[in-house]
This record gives structure tokens, C-alpha cells and sequence, in this order.
């Protein structure tokens, strides 16, 4: 919940729908958003150009993923690590945690599949964060592993010093894409 309260702007900026925010993810990676209509397209340039301040972005993607938190049986965590997409966290200079959690995406598709299989209990505080994703899941899998949406990761997480980290990231790319 803290991760959710974080993303969420002090103003009533809208979230872009699932597949455009995405479609941003690709944009300021260098890639190019198919899925989306040239019109589409067009725009999201537009507004990803408009951007300039960190904290009007943050918000407007928060509908990528659905964040979900549980708790899990240590024996679980290596078949759940094999199951999810890791964002790419190196890539903002950031080491792997080694302290038994978990943190990456899932299909939605497969969610219920996965709790009941490694019976993960939800929990807020938990140490296992699955963020859920109805987009295909085949080109999430590649947006994944971009800084970008390492940066976005780590720009809402509940550590201070991740969150400065992802700010600075998501930053330098808005700077970059202009």
C-alpha cells in the first residue's frame, strides 16, 4: 500500500491505461510502441516531451503493473525468483537484494496459479512484491529488463534511497527523450 501511496501525485494526475503506459516505458526506452496507433503514438510523444518534473510522471504510470505483496516460505522463493521477470536493477548501479525478498513481474494470468502453487499469503509487509501485469506478457518481459522501468521500480519504492536513485533516473531519461 505505501508503494501505491507513494505513486500517486498530490494533484489529480490521470494514470495512463495499461497498454499506453507501457507504450511510455518503450518511448523512453529508444524502442518503438506498435501496440499503440500512430495517433496514439503521436500523443504520448507529446506529453512524454511535456514532462519535465518526475513526480508528474510517476503517477501517470502507476496502471503498468498492479502491485501486490505476500509472504512466502523461504523454500518457495528460488521457484518464484524462475517464474517472474526481474527488472533491471544493475543498470541504475543498484545490487540484487540478498535479503530473501522478491521482487518482480508476473502475468496476471498467472497470479492465482502461482499463490495456490507456492502458497504465497498476502501480506502488505511481506517480502515477496509481485507486480502484476495484464499487458502481453511477452513484450512486458522485454520492457522489463530496461532501465526505464527499473528506474520507475525503484522510483516508488518505500527505501528513501531507492526511491533518490529511481528520481534521478527517471530524470536524466525525461532530459534524454526531450
Amino acid at each position: 500500500m505505501d508503494r501505491y501511496l507513494h505513486s500517486q501525485h498530490r494533484g489529480r494526475t490521470r494514470a495512463w491505461a495499461e497498454h499506453t503506459a507501457w507504450g511510455a516505458v518503450a518511448l523512453l526506452a529508444g524502442r518503438d510502441a506498435d501496440w499503440l496507433g500512430a495517433t496514439q503514438r503521436s500523443r504520448l510523444r507529446q506529453s512524454l516531451r511535456a514532462i519535465s518534473d518526475v513526480d508528474d510522471l510517476v503517477p501517470r504510470m502507476r496502471d503498468r503493473a498492479r502491485v501486490c505483496t505476500f509472504e512466502a516460505h523461504r523454500a518457495a522463493l528460488p521457484r518464484l525468483r524462475d517464474l517472474i521477470v526481474v527488472s533491471n536493477t544493475s543498470s541504475l548501479g543498484i545490487t540484487e537484494a540478498i535479503d530473501g525478498s522478491v521482487d518482480g513481474y508476473l502475468a496476471a494470468g498467472d497470479l492465482d496459479r502461482v499463490v495456490v502453487m507456492l502458497g504465497l499469503r498476502a501480506d502488505p509487509g511481506g517480502a515477496v512484491t509481485l507486480r502484476v501485469t495484464s499487458f502481453d506478457f511477452a513484450r512486458a518481459r522485454e520492457l522489463v529488463t530496461t532501465p526505464v522501468t527499473a528506474a520507475l521500480d525503484a522510483a516508488t519504492s518505500t527505501d528513501p534511497r531507492m526511491r533518490g536513485i529511481g528520481n534521478r533516473a527517471l530524470h536524466k531519461l525525461l532530459k534524454a527523450y526531450r
